[in-house]
């Protein structure tokens, strides 16, 4: 059974910069986007970046030229760096590994953004 966890979350103030991590434990056969999305309190889940197998990355325009989303094939693992964080980005983070006929959520880690 497949499990993702996420590390990195914390209180920063703004401007700060956070790194978040998600492992997977478990095979997935043909793992191809990883993303990070993102869920503040009475808001839907949104997108904060993808990227493929091949490297080609995502980010919906709140987050572009601040965050960038990294992965390591070998370890089945996906990073965001977070910089110049703003208290907007508060929210709940999840990792996403998507293959073609499944997808992974992790359990999610608290990023707070103190003004």
């Amino acid at each position: 059974q497949v499990q993702l966890v996420e590390s990195g979350g914390g209180l920063v103030q703004a401007g700060g910069s956070l790194r978040l991590s998600c492992a997977a434990s478990g095979y997935i056969f043909r793992l191809d986007v990883m993303g990070w999305y993102r869920q503040a309190p009475g808001k839907q889940r949104e997108l904060v970046a993808t990227i493929t197998k091949s490297g080609s990355t995502n980010y919906p325009d709140s987050v572009k030229g601040r965050f960038t989303i990294s992965r390591d094939n070998a370890k089945n693992m996906v990073y965001l760096e977070m910089n110049s964080l703003k208290p907007e980005d508060t929210a709940v983070y999840y990792c996403n590994f998507r293959t073609v006929l499944s997808s992974y959520w992790g359990q999610g880690t608290q990023v707070t953004v103190s003004s």
